[in-house]
């Protein structure tokens, strides 16, 4: 099952803690997925303050 990160809301599945950010927070309460491939040219990446590719909650529901 896959868990988002409370802290930097990157999407892992199987971890204890977050392989990004090593925070112990994480929930499957999330909603929405954004994929970012090149966090260097990506307005989203930017707006959204994500420095590393990967998967990431829009939304985290707690």
């Amino acid at each position: 099952m896959e868990k988002a990160c409370k802290v930097c809301k990157y999407i892992s599945s199987g971890e204890v803690k977050c392989p990004l950010c090593g925070s112990d927070k994480l929930t499957d309460k999330f909603s929405g997925l954004v994929i970012i491939v090149n966090p260097e040219i990506s307005d989203i990446a930017k707006k959204l303050n994500i420095k590393a590719p990967g998967k990431y909650a829009a939304k985290i529901n707690e």
